[in-house]
């Protein structure tokens, strides 16, 4: 066995001894790493790294000069507790240093606990299992897409002019937790060829051995899905590069299951599953260096084996400068050059809004549609669908018009979720993530819930991505309480980084779907009416000056003594209120979203909510928690703390106190206790 002490002589080895080495010197970091932290994770990283070092050094395609570039291969850790690995790896392609992993897990460090998808190279933040297997389907849909739109405009020229694939490492955890099941479905029935998987199989998870809490038979499962499947010796290297490359050439999505030995290479603990959760004790380092050959040097790497890690560099670059000259070549096409260019768009300064009759009543998941089908013909990377619910959210037209994304049809720009709404939003943040899409999914508000692992990742990566829920309160009706979102608009409120969308009508509802187009770095929902909503009088201008502040005077008296603070439905609820309430001075606020309001300057917002002079009530079909921020300890917030019921809306609101007969007294009430 080759060791340190032969490195002089290192050009002379023989290629596997090289990688073998190489490999040692991966292992090497990932224990110093781990043990200096006193922190993560060592088994998992050192059991994946034979299938990972192969897969960067002899088969994954990337500039090594721009981590971005648009064309390369993705690659997901979705065992985000094995980041020691992934920082190996790209501290040997130079796009971390010394400082950055000897400093793992330290604060603000490019080398957190868990990947983070601002470090160079980490294509997505990954950490609560499955969900980097979810984003992946999502990164491998869009290149699907795009490669089908790009091809077909190019058709002319003979060679491909987009594609690429995309990578996962998975571990045990992952496959345990349903949003993979979900999303592998998903992927088989789509057909994503382009998907590859490696799912690294030691038998070992933090509390004990697999076999304690699972035994699901993983290959029959995703045979089931239509997935192609092959079992491997997981630490056999010509094995990871047959099934590599098989993988690379069937006609669906891949699954490599690696038979594997949780911290391989270890002196002493391989396959102890504490090694799991924990760095290795000094002395299982030091005997594990002298077994691997290395020295005890903390940190080890020379050159020699930096520069045999990066032995492809050079074709690599090449490679990605010929496909930007093709790229070139190819935006002389002025159908070509318009369908690029849509995939970097900023804004839609220009976009035509729909036209709503003003005093007509619409619901604003109506609206939803409506603006759907006139923006979606404005922006071709516009791509979507629902979870099941296409008459419900108002996605249908969509689908009919640009058709089902399929095997048969790449090209189609609806995206039939089905039933597996975590599937659906981990799928649109990986959409977003690879670039080159506006994705959107539709569901109802209360189901929200199945999202929010999703929802919370996509505002951490800050992927712009929209999520449309309708059925947003008690309206629902009939469905009753199971259906009926009273804590929701809430929850979501509290996610940093996440905008909170619900329009009043028609009008604003176009408003908000642009604003969320335009929402480069923040994820949005639109919470969105059953029932029949008035559009406004007001012109689109005037809303759109309005919405784009997050909260607008819509129903105005001078000098007011109460301001009415309300969103949704319950906008023409507190204007309607207002006019019969003809003894007092009253401003209407709609306030379509809170998030953006606070984002104003002080002055704006002290403007429209003063914090004295005015008594401020709020309206709001949902749990009152939280308008405290903005009616202050004398105010009044109408709403719901309490689940709903079975029954047709508009007795709903009666029963609940959401009429203007019901809520006026209540509001002269609260004024005479006062006094």
């Amino acid at each position: 066995m080759r060791t340190y002490k032969d490195i002089d002589t290192f050009t002379d080895w023989e290629h596997e001894e090289k990688n073998q080495f190489s490999l040692a010197v991966t292992k090497g970091l990932i224990m110093d790493m781990v043990r200096k932290a006193n922190s993560g994770h060592s088994g998992g990283p050192m059991s994946s790294a034979d299938f990972t070092q192969i897969l960067f050094t002899e088969y994954l395609n990337f500039d090594p000069t721009e981590p971005d570039w648009f064309n390369r291969d993705r690659f997901i850790l979705s065992a985000g507790h094995e980041s020691a690995l992934m920082y190996a790896i790209l501290y040997q392609i130079g796009w971390l240093d010394h400082n950055d992993i000897s400093n793992f897990r330290q604060l603000h460090s490019k080398t957190p606990g868990h990947p983070e998808v601002e470090i160079p190279g980490v294509e997505a933040t990954t950490g609560p299992l499955g969900q980097g297997f979810g984003m992946a389907v999502g990164m491998a849909t869009a290149e699907s897409i795009l490669r089908a739109k790009f091809n077909k405009i190019n058709e002319k020229q003979s060679d491909e002019i987009f594609g690429h694939y995309t990578y996962v490492v998975a571990g045990d955890g992952d496959f345990q937790e349903p949003v993979v099941l979900g999303a592998g479905s998903m992927a088989g029935h789509w057909g994503l060829s382009k998907l590859i998987v490696y799912y690294d199989s030691n038998n070992a998870q933090i509390s004990g051995k697999v076999d304690r809490s699972d035994s699901t038979n993983y290959a029959q499962v995703f045979e089931g899905f239509g997935w192609h499947v092959q079992e491997i010796d997981g630490h056999n290297h010509e094995k990871i590069r047959e099934a590599i490359e098989k993988a690379q050439v069937v006609d669906r999505p891949s699954l490599i299951i690696g038979t594997t030995i949780m911290a391989k290479g270890a002196a002493n603990v391989e396959g102890d599953y504490e090694t799991h959760g924990a760095p290795l004790a000094h002395e299982e380092i030091k005997a594990t260096k002298e077994k691997l050959g290395l020295p005890q040097e903390e940190f080890y790497l020379p050159k020699e084996v930096m520069d045999h890690f990066q032995h492809r560099f050079k074709t690599l670059i090449e490679s990605s400068k010929a496909w930007k000259s093709q790229i070139n070549t190819a935006c002389q096409d002025n159908d070509f050059n318009s369908y690029w260019e849509s995939l970097f768009q900023k804004s839609y300064a220009e976009i035509e809004y729909p036209n709503f009759e003003s005093g007509t009543h619409l619901a604003t998941r109506k609206a939803f549609g409506a603006t759907l089908d006139k923006f979606a013909t404005q922006i071709p990377n516009l791509v979507g669908g629902s979870a099941d619910l296409e008459p419900s959210n108002y996605t249908g037209n969509f689908a009919m018009e640009f058709g089902d994304f399929s095997k048969d049809n790449r090209m189609g720009r609806n995206l039939a979720f089905g039933v597996r709404e975590f599937p659906m939003a981990a799928a649109m943040n990986g959409m977003a993530l690879h670039g080159g899409l506006m994705p959107f999914g539709g569901t109802f508000l209360v189901f929200a819930d199945y999202e929010r692992p999703a929802l919370r990742l996509g505002s951490i990566q800050k992927c712009r991505v929209m999520h449309e829920f309708t059925h947003d309160s008690f309206w629902v009706g009939e469905d009753g309480p199971t259906h009926q979102p009273i804590e929701h608009a809430m929850s979501l409120r509290a996610i940093p980084n996440f905008n909170v969308f619900r329009p009043a009508d028609a009008k604003e509802t176009a408003v908000c779907f642009k604003l969320a187009m335009e929402s480069h770095e923040t994820p949005s929902a639109l919470l969105l009416t059953r029932q029949g909503v008035p559009v406004f009088d007001s012109s689109i201008d005037v809303i759109i000056d309005g919405v784009s502040k997050g909260a607008y005077t819509i129903y105005a008296s001078d000098n007011p003594e109460l301001i009415f603070l309300a969103t949704g439905s319950e906008v023409s609820l507190a204007i309607a209120v207002a006019q019969k309430m003809t003894d007092k001075r009253i401003r209407v606020v709609s306030m379509p979203c809170w998030e953006i309001f606070e984002a104003q300057s002080l002055d704006y917002q002290e403007s429209l909510i003063p914090t004295r002079g005015a008594m401020k009530i709020s309206f709001e079909a949902g749990i009152t928690l939280g308008w405290e921020r903005f009616t202050g300890s004398n105010g009044l917030s109408i709403g719901i703390n309490h689940f709903g019921a079975s029954a047709p809306g508009p007795d709903l609101a009666e029963e609940f106190g959401f009429t203007v007969e019901k809520i006026e007294p209540r509001i002269r009430e609260h004024l005479a206790s006062l006094l």
